[in-house]
C-alpha cells in the first residue's frame, strides 16, 4: 500500500524500517479509505515515522503507546518546533486508535476512582437503549447531563446512590438551569427524572426522586412559530451553488427540509437503502425508533440522485449525506444540517430570528395552513404523534383568526 504514495525505494525502506513501520501499510489503507488526499497521507506517514523515532530515542516500544506518552511527545514537538500543527496531533491520535483496533496495543481500563461512576452510567445507557428504546444520540445527551450531577454531588467520595435526596436534585437544577437555554434546561430536567426512575427500577434508591425535580417555566403555545414566506424559501434554495459538490449536497439537504419538513436528525439518518426509487417513496428514521414512509417528490428525487450519482464519495457507511472533507464519514446528526441552513441563510442575505433547520419545518407547516390544509393534514405531513403538537400552527392562520377577533370597543361602548 505504501508503494501507492512513495515511489523511491530508499524512501520506502526508510518508512518501513522504523519502529512503527510494520503498521504503516494498514494505516495508509485506512487513511486513503477516509478520503484523505495523496499529499496528506504522505505527510501523515512522516508524522508516524517521527513518532516512532521519538519512542526509540526514549527507550519506549509500541506497547508503551498510550495517551500519556502521546501527550509527552506532542508537548515536546510543540516546544521544539513552532511549525508543529494541530492536525499532526490528530494524526497521532488516529494512529493510536488504529493500533487499538488491530489489538496491537490495549485499550486502557477506566481508573479506579471513576469506575463506579462509569459503571452506573453504562447501566443507565443500556437501560435507555434497550428498555426505553431511545436512539444512541438521545442516550448520549441524557448521560452528558446526568454525569455532572453525580460528579457535583459526590466529587471524590464513594458513589453512594442511596444517599441521594430531594434537595440534591432541586439544588442542582436551580444552579445549572440559570446558565442554560430554556430548551437545554428542560432537557436537564427530563434527564434527571429519567435517571431517578432508572435508579428506582434497579433498586439503587427506595424513594422516587423524579417528582422532586423542579419544572422549567414553559408556557405551552405561548409563542408564534418562526417561518420564512415562500419567496424567501425559493431565494434560500437558489443561493446554493449547484456547480460545486458541496452546493449540490446542500441543495438536496435543503429540499428535504423545505419540501417535506424533515427534522435535521432525520436528514442525517437517511440511508441509501431507505429510498425506493421504483415506487417513489422513502423511509424516514424519525424520533426514537419511529419509521415512516413518505412520497419522494420528483424535485427532491432528482437532487438526491444527482448527489448520489455524481458527488457522494466512496465510503463504507450507508448514510446518504457524507462530509465533504476527510475524514469522509456520515454528517453529524447534531450540527451539520443546522450549519447548512445557517450558511444558506447567510448566502441568501436572510436574517430571521430563528436560524436552525426547524425554521424550514415551521415554514412548510405555515404555507400548508395558509393554502387551506387542515390541522390533521399538517400533522400527517409533519408526522406528529399527537394533535396537540400541531395546534401551535393555528396562530399563523391570520385570515381565520380575523373572523374570531372582537371589534375594538368605541368610546360610547366603554361608557
Amino acid at each position: 500500500m505504501l508503494e501507492q504514495y512513495f515511489k523511491l525505494p530508499a524512501v520506502l525502506r526508510r518508512h518501513r524500517s522504523g519502529l512503527l513501520g510494520p503498521h504503516l501499510d494498514s494505516f495508509v489503507a485506512m487513511a486513503g479509505g477516509l478520503g484523505y488526499p495523496r499529499e496528506t497521507v504522505r505527510h501523515q506517514c512522516c508524522v508516524v515515522r517521527d513518532l516512532g523515532l521519538w519512542l526509540e530515542s526514549h527507550g519506549l516500544g509500541v506497547a508503551d503507546l498510550d495517551e500519556e506518552v502521546v501527550s509527552r511527545h506532542v508537548e515536546e514537538r510543540r516546544r521544539s518546533e513552532p511549525s508543529w500543527r494541530g492536525d499532526e496531533a490528530s494524526t497521532i491520535g488516529r494512529f493510536v486508535g488504529h493500533l487499538r483496533q488491530l489489538k496491537v496495543i490495549t485499550t486502557p481500563e477506566p481508573s479506579h476512582e471513576d469506575s463506579a461512576l462509569e459503571r452506573i452510567l453504562g447501566r443507565y445507557t443500556r437501560y435507555l437503549l434497550v428498555e426505553r428504546g431511545v436512539v444512541q444520540i438521545t442516550a448520549e445527551s441524557y448521560v452528558s447531563l446526568v454525569r455532572p450531577f453525580l460528579e457535583k454531588r459526590f466529587g471524590n467520595k464513594a458513589l453512594c446512590l442511596g444517599e441521594l435526596g430531594e434537595f440534591d436534585a432541586t439544588d442542582f437544577v436551580l444552579r445549572w438551569a440559570q446558565s442554560l437555554s430554556r430548551a437545554r434546561a428542560k432537557l436537564l430536567v427530563t434527564s434527571l427524572r429519567s435517571f431517578f426512575r432508572f435508579l428506582l427500577a434497579s433498586g439503587e434508591i427506595e424513594v422516587d426522586l423524579a417528582a422532586a425535580v423542579p419544572r422549567v417555566a414553559d408556557w405551552r403555545l405561548s409563542g408564534v412559530p418562526k417561518y420564512l414566506p415562500p419567496e424567501q424559501i425559493e431565494c434560500l434554495l437558489a443561493a446554493c451553488d449547484r456547480s460545486t459538490v458541496v452546493g449540490r449536497r446542500d441543495y438536496a439537504i435543503l429540499l428535504l427540509l423545505c419540501r417535506l419538513g424533515l427534522r435535521a436528525c432525520e436528514v442525517a439518518r437517511l440511508e441509501i437503502d431507505d429510498i425506493d426509487w421504483r415506487v417513489g417513496e422513502f423511509i424516514v428514521r424519525g424520533k426514537g425508533l419511529a419509521r415512516d414512509r413518505l412520497p419522494l417528490p420528483p424535485e427532491v428525487g432528482e437532487a438526491l440522485a444527482a448527489y448520489l450519482h455524481q458527488d457522494r464519495p466512496k465510503c463504507s457507511t450507508r448514510r446518504v449525506f457524507l462530509r465533504s472533507r476527510a475524514p469522509v464519514c456520515a454528517i453529524s446528526e447534531r450540527t451539520t444540517v443546522t450549519t447548512v441552513v445557517r450558511y444558506a441563510l447567510r448566502r441568501a442575505a436572510l436574517n430571521p430570528p430563528m436560524k436552525g433547520a426547524h425554521l424550514l419545518r415551521h415554514s412548510l407547516a405555515t404555507e400548508l395552513i395558509r393554502s387551506g390544509a387542515s390541522m390533521a393534514e399538517i400533522g400527517e405531513v409533519l408526522r406528529h404523534r399527537s394533535p396537540l403538537t400541531t395546534e401551535i400552527y393555528a396562530k399563523v392562520d391570520f385570515e381565520s383568526l380575523r373572523g374570531l377577533a372582537q371589534p375594538w370597543p368605541t368610546a360610547e361602548q366603554r361608557r
